[in-house]
């Protein structure tokens, strides 16, 4: 795989004050209408391949890599993905406009499908990295690194997309003016997209689960981001648990992003294709489980016999089947089974049979 020259010198002066918007509107918004949320040691190329098999149209979110470890670290181990698992977006880390553009520019040469920048994680190691949710302290430098990227991701012959996932502020900051401002400046850098996790976060006191939780969900101020941007797209992301009530948002937005919901109870998103169709929904038809099995032992085999650990791709997959017969013997399987010496990717079949076998015996 070739990958790019990213040693030249960069004027970031002119870099902002020149950049083209990268192409928005229809494109984006179409192919962005669901998506699950990058989330940091779950949303792996492993975990993207199940979910994969489970929605042909959910677009899939790398977990956060900061732009150090893409210019210094493994770079295949970090950005490599399965072709299987498109559409698929890789999220960085970072707050130094040149070191993003390089790490975007690399990033192209693997293929993703957008490129997006973390201005919402509010843990203690990305507070000391000064980047993820304390950026919306500091719009300026915000759409700066964002111009940066957007000018590196149109060097390709097909531009691609640079969005920016945020929050509604942090701390004491007023909502109205410092989503404004932030999303303002990703605007003028020519974002293709802006995705809202509707909270604050607090870098203080809080733990980042406890973000996930404490600060009240406010839909109402993303939907006013929305109405005042008119044609930029604008995503909703946060506390979103159904299908049903991530649809009832799509009327004020223009995509909604499910995070551990779709984690944890896997199956929620067999139902993504027909729901966000686009065309008022489109009949679902029956799953096959078994087709999903199949694809997963041959998934974890190719995993395997690389060097791998067959828990590794196991572990995002025991939340399926939650709430139906068999599902806490397919949990415990897959859990007790997958680390024992000289398990296998038949295990996956194992545990399978003990949910149909389950079923049956409710069902007789």
């Amino acid at each position: 795989m070739r990958m790019s020259d990213c040693g030249e010198e960069m004027d970031i002066s002119r870099r902002i004050n020149s950049a083209e918007p990268a192409s928005r509107g229809s494109d984006y918004a179409v192919s962005s209408r669901f998506a699950v949320a990058p989330m940091i040691d779950w949303t792996d190329r492993h975990c993207r391949f199940f979910h994969r098999q489970l929605s042909r149209r959910a677009k899939l979110y790398t977990e956060m890599i900061v732009d150090e470890a893409v210019l210094h670290g493994d770079v295949e181990r970090l950005l490599g993905f399965d072709t299987a698992e498109h559409p698929v977006a890789l999220q960085l880390g970072g707050s130094d406009p040149e070191k993003l553009f390089r790490a975007t520019r690399m990033a192209l040469d693997f293929g993703y499908d957008e490129i997006n920048l973390n201005v919402g994680c509010p843990s203690d190691r990305v507070q000391s990295g000064t980047f993820g949710a304390c950026l919306m302290r500091d719009p300026a430098l915000v759409s700066a690194c964002l111009t940066a990227m957007v000018e590196a991701a149109g060097s390709v012959p097909v531009p691609v997309p640079v969005t920016v996932k945020c929050r509604l502020g942090v701390n004491e900051q007023d909502t109205e003016t410092a989503l404004d401002a932030l999303a303002d400046g990703a605007v003028a850098a020519g974002v293709a997209g802006i995705w809202v996790h509707a909270r604050k976060a607090w870098l203080q006191g809080l733990s980042p689960r406890e973000n996930r939780e404490i600060p009240p969900l406010d839909y109402a101020r993303v939907h006013r981001l929305k109405a005042r941007l008119g044609t930029m797209f604008v995503g909703l992301n946060g506390g979103l648990k159904t299908l049903e009530a991530a649809r009832a948002e799509m009327p004020a937005v223009d995509g909604v992003m499910l995070g551990r919901a779709a984690y944890q109870t896997p199956d929620v998103l067999i139902g993504v294709d027909a729901a966000f169709s686009g065309d008022g929904g489109e009949a679902q038809a029956a799953f096959d489980y078994a087709a999903l099995i199949e694809a997963m032992v041959g998934y974890a085999a190719r995993h395997v016999a690389g060097g791998g650990k067959l828990n590794h791709v196991t572990r995002h997959m025991t939340g399926l089947f939650s709430g139906l017969p068999g599902a806490r013997r397919w949990r415990q399987t897959l859990s007790e089974g997958a680390t024992r010496p000289g398990a296998t990717p038949d295990l996956i079949r194992d545990a399978f049979a003990a949910v149909r076998l389950e079923a049956a015996e409710k069902a007789a």
